[in-house]
């Protein structure tokens, strides 16, 4: 237990230090596996147990990876993803196992040590271009496509790799393998088109978090479960059933829900990759890897570039693609975990290789920072810069638009006179039929839940004009604003409540804007009386404009009677008034006496001789029959109305 404990603590150290140096966490949870594993402190045994968990990581992993995949997305970019990703993973693969050939491996494991390194870091290239701005220009396109096949690439080559390690015949295995994929497929198919959209509508429609996580849970590790009886991955189970909900409207919200246990579960994978570094093995090699690690970057980057220049790409185009995609992936860990697992490769290359990998991620970073640079000095040529590619606006490339958390009746209000002004905006929802009639319909809605970040990422609210909420419910409504601000403290949001109950907390959480609905409706009420007792609509207008300005203090409190609920009663200001008899003991004592800001109380007024006196000064003494109109919670009330009676 203290081992487990320490282990850790090592890994949120770690993570914390890698954070600070902007260093991907992936290489953090290697580092940890390094340190905890046996080449070091042996904190950690390699247990079946830990294998099996680590194992799950890649199930979830490979299921986040299927939601995102789409087949019209697919369809859209076949030339790039089928052309661009096919010759650079089969080249790549050609040319590093002719040389693993040349040093003495055999067939079968050259071609997985080609196929290893020939994957590249999803991950960490994706997080990269984005945080670049990126990720629309020519050459991250480029980047993208090719690790969208290798992405896709992956699955039936884990399918592939415990055939290698069997004596049966290859070619028939092949069949029998390919057969129970195609049987797979066709029974996820069916389920994902038939029953898992009824059975998802049923569980939104309940409205409890827990169900919804459990049923999504039970999808990923059933459909996980069903491919491996079959013989096959229980990745390609999860990355099936992830393709098929990734076309629903439900893709955000099982991405937000399962994101926490596959980052847990692919650290603790990763940590497992990091214990199989054989230091000892390592320091044996240092030579032989200060020969890879260049090799590797280098030729990665030309043969991605050679690529890029027989479509007709910019050179520099090319050959910052090249730089983008120049690392040993995380898939790549996976193939070597299950290659191992099959004895198919030995300690020392799979230590060499993980060394190579390890480095060449820790490079990525820099190296994509300054592939502009590099290219530049690498191509001495008069191209234009590397500019956006022109792409079709989706809420995933939107800014400057508006983002309506709940499509109620006053989120689809909102939306209809965006529309009519053109303003660009998405709206997310719980409901799932509002949200497959407003699909319906035409609207740019999400089904998700707007209290997690990774709903509000996919919105991009960090580069949204405003956020609208519009539910009322102040807990939930308190957890999307500390969202927000999260993302970014100059997000600006306005927010929609019932009554002025939580008006300050809001303010003061970083609400730009808190539009009381009661308080709204009475000032609209207020305006049209005044308009038709004869006031001049001008200054019907400068009154509003005056008490919005003021945060309704004029309207705060009214008088309560039974009618009102005991809620309302608790939450709400209310005005009380307070007749004054002749032995109370406030009588003869100003206003500047009394104790009404320790008792946290307004005076809103004084009536005397059936006249109201709505600002008296401090020094107004209090009379006899005098009415004091007090404002404030009802117990601050009490107590007030106690001492103004009987002092104390």
């Amino acid at each position: 237990m203290l081992s487990v404990l320490i282990s850790l603590l090592l890994v949120i150290l770690v993570l914390l230090s890698f954070r600070r140096l902007k260093i991907p966490p992936v290489l953090g949870y290697l580092v940890t596996g390094i340190l905890v594993g046996p080449s070091v402190f042996e904190l950690l045994a390699d247990s079946e147990q830990m294998h099996f968990l680590a194992e799950m990581g890649v199930v979830f992993l490979l299921f986040s990876l299927g939601l995102e995949f789409s087949l019209p997305k697919l369809m859209s970019m076949k030339g790039l993803v089928f052309g661009l990703g096919s010759a650079q993973l089969a080249i790549t693969t050609a040319i590093v196992a002719g040389i693993c050939l040349t040093v003495g491996l055999d067939v079968e494991q050259a071609l997985i040590v080609g196929v290893v390194i020939a994957l590249s870091s999803t991950a960490i290239v994706i997080k990269q271009l984005s945080e670049m701005r990126q990720t629309n220009s020519g050459s991250g396109q480029m980047a993208i496509s090719v690790l969208l096949f290798q992405d896709i690439a992956v699955v039936p080559v884990l399918i592939l790799i415990p055939m290698l390690g069997t004596d049966s015949d290859f070619g028939l295995s092949l069949l029998l393998a390919l057969g129970k994929g195609v049987g797979a497929f066709i029974i996820i198919f069916l389920a994902g088109k038939l029953i898992l959209p009824k059975l998802f509508d049923e569980i939104a429609r309940a409205r409890s978090d827990e169900l919804f996580v459990l049923t999504a849970i039970m999808v990923v590790v059933f459909t996980g479960a069903l491919t491996y009886s079959l013989g096959l991955s229980a990745a390609l189970g999860a990355f099936l059933s992830g393709m098929m909900l990734g076309e629903s409207k439900y893709r955000h919200q099982l991405d937000a829900d399962i994101r926490p246990f596959k980052d847990i579960l692919m650290g603790l994978f990763f940590v497992s990759i990091g214990m199989m570094l054989n230091l000892s093995l390592l320091v044996e090699q240092w030579s032989l890897l200060l020969i890879c690690l260049p090799l590797l970057i280098l030729a990665k980057s030309t043969i991605v570039a050679l690529i890029y220049f027989n479509r007709r790409a910019k050179r520099r185009s090319a050959l910052k693609s090249g730089f983008y995609l120049a690392q040993v992936g995380e898939f790549g860990f996976v193939v070597l975990a299950l290659a191992q697992k099959n004895a198919l490769l030995s300690d020392a290359t799979v230590s060499l290789i993980i060394a190579l990998g390890v480095l060449s991620m820790a490079m990525t970073p820099i190296l994509m920072h300054k592939a502009d640079s590099l290219a530049k000095h690498l191509i001495k040529s008069h191209e234009l810069l590397d500019k956006p590619l022109p792409t079709p606006t989706t809420c995933e490339l939107m800014k400057d638009h508006v983002v309506i958390c709940g499509f109620g009746r006053v989120g689809q209000t909102i939306a209809r006179f965006l529309k009519k002004e053109a303003i660009a905006y998405i709206a997310m929802d719980q409901d799932p039929v509002r949200i497959q009639e407003a699909i319906v319909g035409g609207e740019k809605v999400l089904f998700g839940d707007s209290r997690h970040r990774d709903i509000l990422k996919n919105c991009h609210v960090d580069k949204a004009k405003l956020v609208v909420i519009t539910f009322d419910d102040n807990h939930s409504v308190m957890q999307v604003l500390s969202a927000c601000k999260e993302m970014g403290q100059d997000i600006e949001v306005m927010i929609r409540t019932r009554d002025d109950t939580d008006m300050r907390k809001l303010k003061e959480a970083g609400a730009q804007t808190v539009v009381p609905e009661t308080l709204e409706g009475s000032l609209m009420l207020v305006s049209q009386v005044l308009f038709l007792s004869g006031v001049p609509m001008s200054r019907v207008l400068k009154r509003i404009q005056i008490e919005r300005k003021n945060q309704y203090k004029f309207m705060h409190g009214y008088f309560h009677g039974d009618e009102s609920s005991h809620n309302m009663e608790l939450d709400l200001e209310q005005l009380h008034a307070v007749a004054l008899p002749l032995d109370a003991y406030a009588i003869g004592q100003s206003v500047g006496e009394l104790p009404l800001e320790r008792l946290r109380i307004t005076l809103r007024g004084i009536r005397r001789n059936h006249e109201e006196i709505s600002e008296p000064d401090s020094d107004f003494v209090i009379n006899e029959d005098d009415v004091l109109v007090l404002c404030g919670k009802p117990r601050r009330v009490e107590r007030a109305e106690r001492y103004l009676l009987n002092g104390g």
